[in-house]
């Protein structure tokens, strides 16, 4: 059932394309697990085994926190439509932020959404799939806007403002580097 591939294929790239929502999973070598679940237009695959994904302003930040600790990640699609299908990727991950060069270098590969902060590529090792056979049917309705709506209210100065406050600190009170005075 599960399989193990060298590299995400363009088949896959083709179901990446088709979902509205992937799942992050993180930790540090101690605290907490997190796994975050993301949407909107935010995920791309640039290479056989490079993906980068931009990672919006939110009421946490651990994912960033945790790539810093310690920087392997996992990576989770599922089919909810059509042919069912799990999607992984493994890997290790660094994060860019709004002061980094790279960030600036990939940024062009989305639409501009106010509230981006971070940008996360990652170097996938292993490419697995397996069945899906147990994963429910579910219909996409619509993208919320409820994100887009508040970050455009608060604007920028507010939205950093917000990230010092609520993103600088994981739930364990490990750095986010958001603020750029906490460099590596």
């Amino acid at each position: 059932m599960a399989k193990i591939l060298p590299e995400i294929s363009s088949e896959l790239k083709d179901f990446i394309a088709k979902q509205k929502v992937f799942f992050v999973g993180t930790a540090a070598n101690e605290g907490r697990v997190n796994i975050s679940p993301k949407g909107m237009d935010t995920f791309r695959v640039i290479g056989p085994n490079k993906i980068v994904w931009l990672n919006l302003t939110g009421s946490g930040n651990e994912t960033a926190a945790h790539v810093i600790k310690n920087n392997r990640m996992t990576i989770l699609f599922c089919a909810f439509e059509g042919k069912p299908l799990i999607l992984r990727f493994y890997g290790t991950a660094n994060i860019f932020h709004k002061q980094d060069e790279t960030y600036h270098d990939y940024i062009h590969l989305f639409p501009k959404i106010v509230g981006s902060r971070q940008i996360i590529e990652m170097n996938v090792d292993m490419v697995q799939t397996s069945c899906g056979y147990a994963v429910p049917f579910m219909d996409f309705k619509e993208e919320r806007t409820q994100l887009k709506s508040w970050s455009e209210k608060q604007g920028e100065e507010r939205l950093e403002n917000y990230r010092k406050e609520k993103n600088a600190l994981s739930i364990d009170g490990f750095e986010t580097r958001i603020t750029g005075s906490d460099k590596k």
